[in-house]
């Protein structure tokens, strides 16, 4: 159980890291692009701009 727990904490730390907002970010706009593809659209415009506009966010917060 404890190399469970190890695992879960790395992969954790690995994905959300620092900053939860970025990570959850990042799975709203993946669940956006789905839906858009889900509707029949060509989605791949929407994942780059998502992603620099959630890094631009963080980067502001973390010059604060």
């Amino acid at each position: 159980m404890r190399y469970l727990v190890a695992f879960l904490r790395f992969w954790y730390e690995f994905i959300v890291g620092d900053d939860w907002i970025i990570a959850a970010g990042v799975v709203g706009v993946i669940a956006l692009t789905a839906l858009i593809v889900d509707r029949g659209f060509t989605a791949w415009w929407v994942l780059p701009p998502a992603v620099v506009a959630l890094l631009a966010a963080s980067l502001r917060r973390a010059t604060r």
